[in-house]
């Protein structure tokens, strides 16, 4: 299993580091969203994740940015709008629970992690129900609950510099780890860090690979949005979880 950070429109770099894994089988993908805007071909990766979702939707798992959010019933946030043929497609997964908001997956040695694009926090997960684990979580996300989905406090659209310190002190310890894109605590361009020293000494970073993890009391938060701007990141790698499986 491989989870794949936020895309942005970068069609290039999607197709030649996640498109050798995907033709091996066997291997589960989890996008978790951010397909669109700011790169240079959106439409380009569209039609890469349609392959994927038209041929064998067990070895591909989309979830729904907060990019995607305006076609499906967000708010419009974002100056150039997608074209009708990729806004309708992505009102056509949406539809068809081809896209979730959510995914739980059970490790190898048997982690439980929620996927989700922005994470959640406290607060959040509170207005969920408090659930206690991961494969609740993501049942409870996937009914689509309003207003938490499209809240700038929810799982769309939440910072990671926000999420993490909300786990710290109080009673209520994180439940289960959790994966995420949308959001960073560093600049990897520039290699500093982008957080509060609390949350530094926690954190450790993958540079290369452009990703993040940080240990709160009862889990880990793993970020992986590699920040691809405008032109793609030049080097990035995909979370790669052996032996995983998906559990809901």
């Amino acid at each position: 299993m491989v989870v794949v950070g936020d895309v942005g429109g970068c069609s290039e770099q999607l197709k030649r580091v996640v498109g050798p894994l995907v033709a091996e089988p066997g291997t589960v993908v989890v996008q978790v969203g951010d397909l669109v805007d700011r790169g240079p071909d959106s439409a380009g990766v569209l039609a890469f994740v349609r392959e994927r979702l038209e041929g064998d939707r067990r070895r591909w798992v989309q979830l729904i940015g907060n990019h995607e959010a305006p076609y499906v019933g967000g708010e419009s946030f974002w100056p150039e709008p997608l074209g009708e043929a990729e806004a309708g497609l992505l009102r056509s997964w949406w539809l068809r629970e081809w896209m979730r908001v959510a995914v739980a997956v059970r490790t190898a040695d048997g982690e439980e992690l929620l996927i989700t694009h922005a994470g959640l926090s406290r607060d959040a997960w509170r207005d969920l129900g408090a659930p206690v684990t991961a494969g609740t979580a993501a049942a409870l996300l996937n009914t689509r609950p309003e207003p938490l989905l499209f809240s700038y406090e929810g799982p769309l659209w939440a910072e990671a510099g926000q999420i993490y310190p909300s786990w710290l002190g109080g009673l209520e310890r994180l439940p289960f780890s959790q994966v995420h894109g949308h959001s960073t605590i560093v600049s990897f361009d520039r290699r500093t860090w982008l957080c509060e020293e609390r949350i530094r000494w926690r954190s450790t970073v993958d540079w290369q690979a452009r990703h993040t993890e940080t240990q709160v009391p009862g889990g880990r938060f793993v970020g992986v949005d590699p920040k691809h701007g405008l032109a793609g990141a030049p080097e990035w790698a995909p979370l790669v979880l052996p032996g995983a499986e998906v559990i809901s």
